[in-house]
């Protein structure tokens, strides 16, 4: 029996054969381990991410705080996430205050008997196609409200149900960012430390542009907040005080309206709109022309104040950031209203820099 001696060839193409499937069960262990603790942080995701972008956006006015309170970083960090804890849950409150007692007063209104509804104008019934079926059911409703109720009880129970689903959503995401909140005020102190460790991160993946990555999405994340969230602020408050001095009932929940409207980049026009068109059918012609005259500035504000505060300090085009903002926050919801500026610019910086990248074999230029 004569020995067979293996080649060179045979024994390296089974070294590499044997270190191809050492590398597969070696990424497929990672890959796992990746999955499991994926699996375990997701329902906490939305919460630290919130509270990394609200870190990142307030950091400037902590370091100024800072200052004044002669260098207690604890004592900032506690008035900021007080003050921020108060424009959270201040409006839910009162909102949430609000409803429970409307609804105790249509209860109240109902069990005793006390709530009637008007007959309909003539005219109704002259509303084209509709008009008939309306006036019919309006003028059933104004006699006998009780016997109405009872028949569209059935079929408004599915709506109701989700309204309720809708409401316990709003409330359960409102505690969230509440202890996004929280959680914003333990990073504010140590938030330079964490940065210099996502930068070095970022310089792992990148090393020529990592550092300027992370700087980039710091400063998009402030550019958006003091565009978007600063500008809604400033929309809502002006709506409010405008609408307090004309008498309009309910200013202050309008006023909400046009700050959640501005934020999800819906605009005020939604509540002023309407607002304006309630006031010249039932205010006089001076309340009337003056609350038109006070929303046309308060609309115009998209127009001109968030584009020059979202743009400043930004190398990026301010037409990439506009798409990243509406883009976001219409596949992200509110969260992707920072997401979305911030992918985009990083996207937009990483392009710019592999066009302008000399190709393979194409000599350097220097400018």
């Amino acid at each position: 029996m004569s020995d067979v001696s293996r080649s060179p060839a045979d024994a390296e193409g089974k070294s590499v054969e044997a270190r191809i499937v050492d590398l597969a069960i070696r990424l497929s262990v990672l890959a796992l381990f990746v999955w499991g603790s994926l699996q375990l942080v997701a329902p906490f995701i939305g919460i630290v991410l919130w509270a990394v972008i609200l870190a990142v956006a307030v950091h400037p006015a902590y370091l100024w705080l800072r200052a004044r309170f002669g260098g207690r970083g604890w004592l900032s960090a506690s008035f900021i996430t007080l003050v921020a804890l108060g424009l959270v849950l201040g409006p839910a409150a009162s909102l949430g205050v609000s409803f429970g007692e409307n609804i105790q007063d249509l209860a109240v209104g109902f069990a005793n008997g006390t709530i009637r509804i008007p007959p309909p104008p003539a005219n109704v019934a002259d509303w084209p196609i509709v008009g008939g079926q309306v006036h019919k059911f309006w003028l059933l409703a104004s006699g006998n409200l009780e016997s109405v109720l009872r028949t569209l009880g059935p079929k408004l129970l599915p709506a109701g149900s989700i309204a309720l689903g809708k409401i316990a959503s709003l409330g359960l995401g409102i505690v969230s960012f509440a202890i996004s909140v929280v959680i914003a005020g333990f990073l504010l102190g140590p938030g330079p430390r964490y940065a210099e460790g996502v930068r070095r991160f970022a310089r792992r993946i990148t090393s020529e542009h990592g550092s300027e990555f992370v700087d980039l999405a710091a400063a998009t994340i402030r550019n958006v907040s003091r565009g978007v969230i600063g500008v809604s602020i400033l929309q809502a408050v002006l709506a409010g005080i405008m609408l307090a001095l004309f008498g309009v009932p309910a200013a202050g929940l309008l006023a909400f309206l046009v700050l959640i409207f501005c934020i999800v980049q819906v605009g005020a026009g939604l509540v002023l709109i309407p607002t304006v068109i309630w006031a010249w059918i039932t205010l006089d012609t001076g309340s009337a022309v003056g609350i038109t005259a006070a929303s046309v500035p308060i609309l115009l504000i998209d127009n001109v104040i968030k584009p020059f505060v979202m743009a400043k300090g930004l190398k990026t085009p301010l037409l990439v950031i506009l798409v990243g903002v509406i883009g976001g926050t219409l596949a992200y919801g509110l969260i992707g209203l920072f997401l979305g500026p911030i992918v985009l610019a990083v996207f937009y910086e990483l392009l710019v820099a592999w066009v302008n990248a000399p190709a393979a074999g194409e000599p350097q230029t220097t400018s």
